[in-house]
């Protein structure tokens, strides 16, 4: 049996008189299109349905690029939820659960560069390429100390202009990496990573305390029952993990 949500919360979430998603391309291990109809698939898109169904309400889906037009949006109360990586930045306007996933940044070098070791990336003269208002480009804005930052459009667009721009170093999702690695040979990733994105929902603050908890709440359930780690493993997704219960 379903736990029930109040009707104020149904309210909260659907001012439109559906749910309305913010889906984000950008991270393929969370989202992609469909290769058949087009239509966007994968796990925040199974989380945004089973959420819907929680509310008796109809889904809407409303699809971007990338993150930073994603959180724009549930900010804007475009959409009422999303799925992001939980940053200090995207704090501000939007109540966020703890994450359901824990994901993996990772450099990528041409199999020729010098760079052996992640702790060699930050120096002076170094070109490193990140998609913009990616969860990686606002770590790294904050971390970076001497090397320069460059942003591609988008988080599957880092490698080729990591190529086109002739840059020291392509940082990003670890998988993404590794599928461009193969795609177009003579990359390698460095050992390691240089953070974990911790995935989570959210929702906007204006929608209120009780809207943020019962966000909250279906989230730990989505972990605690295994939905989470059957939708990573029905959509064929390595390298991401279910993140711990929340304190």
């Amino acid at each position: 049996m379903k736990p029930s949500i109040r009707p104020s919360v149904v309210s909260a979430f659907t001012p439109s008189g559906q749910l309305r998603a913010s889906i984000n391309l950008g991270n393929p291990i969370l989202a992609r299109k469909d290769a058949t109809t087009g239509a966007p698939a994968g796990v925040s898109i199974d989380l945004a349905r089973a959420f819907a169904d929680r509310l008796d309400v109809g889904i809407e889906f409303v699809v971007f690029e990338s993150a930073g037009k994603s959180v724009d949006a549930v900010k804007a109360e475009q959409a009422d939820i999303g799925f992001f990586a939980i940053d200090p930045l995207r704090g501000e306007g939007i109540r966020f659960t703890a994450p359901y996933v824990l994901i993996e940044g990772a450099y990528l070098v041409r199999q020729d560069s010098p760079l052996q070791d992640n702790a060699e990336v930050d120096r002076a003269g170094r070109r490193v390429m990140v998609g913009k208002g990616s969860a990686y480009d606002l770590y790294l804005t904050r971390e970076i100390k001497a090397a320069q930052l460059l942003r591609a459009p988008t988080s599957p667009a880092v490698v080729d202009a990591f190529i086109a721009e002739n840059a020291d170093v392509a940082a990003g999702v670890k998988q993404q990496l590794e599928a461009d690695a193969r795609r177009l040979g003579g990359l390698r990733l460095l050992p390691g990573r240089f953070m974990v994105i911790q995935q989570a929902m959210g929702t906007p603050a204006s929608r209120g305390d009780e809207a943020a908890a019962a966000l909250s709440a279906f989230v730990e359930e989505m972990k605690a029952s295994g939905f989470v780690a059957d939708a990573l493993k029905r959509h064929r997704i390595e390298g991401a993990i279910v993140a711990p219960a929340a304190a």
